[in-house]
């Protein structure tokens, strides 16, 4: 069997109430080349497996189905097995509670890339919506997804907390399997956040082109106990996660590139913010950011000592061992 020209990361847990309309926003595409979709399946409660089984039995040749023998809580596991198993020279990634709103996305996309070999991938905005599938009125959460640029560079990213697009929009070059960078981050870093990592990767190799056309959705909900991202994020601290994110991320780009001028800045006020977490709201959580901070930021980044090892007690690597996943 010939590789496809493209592949479909498509993500799912727990997601029986939308899956349909996102698989077939996938299977509906018209291209003029082969693609396959990979589901990394995480292991549902609900009825999602019994679905993606019957579009399996539909098109045995287009799906892949990747079933996880349990749930490990770590949805970012999930992204990355199922990247490392794609094999097209591209890949468009999707979740199964969005869709795509454009027949011809994929094609767009790959047709660009072919002729612009000095991007690494390409985006567009999306179209915010509710549990019902309405369009939501409050366009506040789209604000981190918003760019008004049509080319976004590594050093965009490094100096703005602005992407060029949510997870659904996003097709690049399959950059999974080069060896060019150590993307086991993505799961050892965090449980949920995958598109800042992805983008950064993708940013490695070159910008992303932003289309400047809605043609995929994102559902947005939050509920009280949703098992959804943005549900779990109401009840986390947000300044703690993203104290903890910000060390990953430079603690990793720095084994590649210079740190800036603008991650020093941000280095310095981590460790402030990390600091005054731990005098104010002392708790073992909030000692293992403080000793992070300390360590990293200021020690290393700011003082420029020697780099420490980032451990479980110090913000926290998961372990490397990835666990069983059985193919269908």
């Amino acid at each position: 069997m010939s590789e496809p020209v493209l592949s479909v990361l498509f993500i799912t847990y727990n997601h029986e109430t939308y899956i349909r309309k996102s698989l077939d926003s996938v299977l509906s595409q018209k291209t003029d080349f082969t693609f396959e979709v990979v589901v990394g399946e995480d292991c549902s409660t609900d009825s999602t497996r019994e679905i993606l089984r019957e579009y399996k039995a539909k098109y045995p040749d287009k799906i892949r189905l990747l079933f996880r023998d349990r749930n490990f809580g770590r949805p970012t596991l999930n992204v990355y097995e199922t990247a490392m198993a794609c094999r097209g020279k591209y890949i468009a990634t999707l979740e199964g509670d969005d869709y795509w709103t454009d027949d011809h996305k994929l094609k767009k996309a790959v047709d660009f890339l072919e002729s612009h070999p000095e991007y690494s991938g390409c985006a567009n905005p999306s179209l915010l919506i509710g549990e019902d599938g309405d369009e939501l009125s409050d366009k506040s959460p789209l604000k981190l997804y918003t760019w008004d640029k049509e080319d976004y560079t590594i050093e965009d990213y490094r100096a703005a907390d602005i992407w060029p697009g949510q997870t659904a929009s996003i097709v690049t070059r399959n950059f999974w399997k080069d060896g060019a960078y150590d993307y086991t981050v993505i799961y050892r870093a965090h449980d949920f956040i995958d598109d800042a990592w992805i983008l950064l990767f993708s940013l490695m190799h070159g910008p992303i082109y932003h289309f400047g056309e809605i043609m995929s959705t994102w559902r947005y909900v939050v509920k009280e106990k949703g098992e959804n991202w943005n549900s779990l994020n109401q009840k986390r601290d947000r300044y703690m996660q993203e104290t903890f994110f910000h060390v990953a991320q430079m603690y990793w780009l720095e084994q590649y590139r210079p740190l800036d001028k603008r991650e020093r800045e941000r280095a310095f006020y981590d460790f402030k913010l990390g600091t005054s977490v731990f005098v104010k709201h002392p708790s073992k959580k909030s000692r293992r950011l403080f000793v992070t901070v300390l360590r990293y930021d200021l020690f290393h980044v700011l003082w420029h000592l020697p780099k420490p090892a980032l451990t479980p007690d110090t913000g926290g690597w998961m372990p490397g061992s990835l666990p069983e996943v059985t193919e269908y």
